[in-house]
């Protein structure tokens, strides 16, 4: 490869992080992005005009430099200078805007302010051109539809990989992302083929595209081309099958649409019969769902994108084409059954209807000491259906009074999580003055698989209050 050789191209990523070389490169970026946040206001975000402005403003430090203009004095300079070129501009930036700018620019060490004139950096000059380039890439890549702006992309990454791969320097991945944009473009094409056909003005822009697509395979197989003597063979075989193919297929889908818009053209020049041959009518419209290849029968979609040009009067409408199955005809006698059916039919009933007697409510007067026990009883039973009790009150029902800890051990089990369970039931208990707790000096040791915390919580008894307590 020329300028190449067998050396790998110069790339950041591939370079040693700690030379002076690399370090000055990463300082420009360091740069760019400095001058960059000193600019951005949310006045700018918001006005692409606000950006232009800036671009302007180097634009003018950068044809000083280059000699194509006079030099730039001073800010007096500069600012008269922008209004005099860019008289377009009805809110041209004022003398601070002017100050600012150069003075980031000076910090951030693109320009130099000398005593006869303000000099252009290296490095402002290197980073300046790359942002008008950047800027000029973007508008060119949007003044294109959306097939024209992954076909525009790719040929831009072929003349990028011609103009920095060839020279020895890494331009990126752009043959992949070549090959990548031109599946994008080939992909939207194959979804607009309707709207081409229905178009009667795509004619012009088939053929561009047509051409372009020509045109990115001669250049997608020179570029590829340049690398086949590289080390990483495996992985180029892989990007040149990868771009053959897809050029293979964009070619031949272009061919393919031009073709049939050429022959849905032609459509109209075709002679329309007075007598109908049902036979002929049939075979039609068997063919159009499957049409033999390299045939001039259309599809079902063909024909109705070609009748969307409304070459004929009232034969478009505005709508959402659908294949509908309609039902078969309802015969006479069918209708005759069913209204004979309707004017005869009587209900079905099955034994008698029995009479429901309304229920009969009575007044009921409610004293405030029943409210309190009225409202305890449902507080107890909402209780007991979250926590089951029945264990606890079953057991102190035939003990009477017993031990803590011999109440939780005999009425469940001496595991711990029913230990848990029984705490709870003692505690809802409690809360609702079913059991007495009474304090005890001696207690006795049970069989169990978890201890108190403080010894001095099992020595308690429980007791079951009865009604008169």
């Amino acid at each position: 490869m020329e300028g190449m050789g067998v050396n790998t191209p110069i790339s950041i990523f591939q370079s040693d992080y700690f030379s002076a070389e690399f370090m000055k490169s990463m300082r420009d970026l360091a740069s760019l992005s400095a001058v960059l946040k000193d600019l951005s206001t949310e006045k700018m975000y918001d006005s692409p005009p606000e950006i232009i402005r800036f671009l302007n403003i180097i634009q003018l430090l950068n044809e000083a430099s280059l000699g194509i203009r006079d030099p730039i004095d001073n800010e007096d300079t500069l600012y008269y200078r922008y209004r005099s070129i860019y008289t377009n501009d009805d809110e041209p930036p004022t003398m601070q805007t002017i100050q600012r700018v150069l003075h980031i620019l000076e910090r951030n060490n693109w320009v130099m302010k000398q005593t006869r004139h303000i000099k252009l950096m290296d490095r402002g000059k290197r980073l300046m051109d790359g942002l008008i380039r950047m800027g000029n890439d973007a508008l060119a890549y949007y003044l294109q539809d959306d097939i024209g702006r992954s076909l525009f992309q790719a040929r831009r990454d072929a003349e990028i990989s011609a103009a920095y791969d060839d020279k020895g320097i890494s331009g990126g991945n752009k043959i992949a992302s070549m090959i990548y944009n031109v599946e994008q473009a080939i992909e939207q094409l194959e979804s607009r083929q309707l709207e081409f056909l229905a178009d009667r003005n795509a004619l012009p822009q088939l053929k561009q595209i047509n051409q372009l697509m020509q045109e990115l395979e001669e250049k997608m197989t020179e570029r590829l081309a340049q690398f086949q003597t590289l080390e990483e063979s495996l992985v180029m075989s892989n990007l040149i099958h990868r771009g053959t193919a897809t050029m293979t297929k964009g070619t031949a889908l272009s061919l393919s649409v031009l073709t049939k818009y050429i022959r849905f053209v032609n459509m109209q020049l075709t002679p329309i019969e007075e007598t109908i041959s049902p036979e002929k009518v049939r075979n039609f419209i068997l063919s159009i769902y499957e049409p033999p290849l390299h045939s001039n029968i259309p599809t079902t979609h063909d024909i109705f994108s070609f009748m969307e040009q409304n070459q004929y009067k009232d034969e478009t409408f505005d709508g959402l084409w659908l294949p509908v199955k309609f039902a078969a005809q309802i015969g006479k006698e069918d209708v005759h059954y069913a209204v004979q059916y309707l004017e005869t039919y009587e209900p079905k009933l099955e034994g008698d209807i029995e009479e429901i007697e309304e229920p009969i409510y009575e007044d009921v007067e409610v004293v405030n000491s029943s409210i309190g026990e009225v409202f305890e009883s449902v507080n107890w039973q909402m209780t007991k259906a979250q926590i089951d009790t029945s264990k606890i009150e079953d057991y102190l029902e035939e003990q009477g009074k017993t031990e803590i800890e011999q109440l939780i051990v005999e009425s469940s089990s001496n595991k711990w999580h029913d230990a848990i369970l029984s705490m709870l039931a003692l505690s809802a208990l409690t809360s609702n003055n079913k059991i007495e707790t009474q304090a005890k000096a001696e207690t006795q040791d049970f069989d169990k698989e978890w201890e108190w915390i403080d010894d001095d919580d099992k020595r308690y008894t429980i007791r079951k209050l009865t009604s008169d307590d």
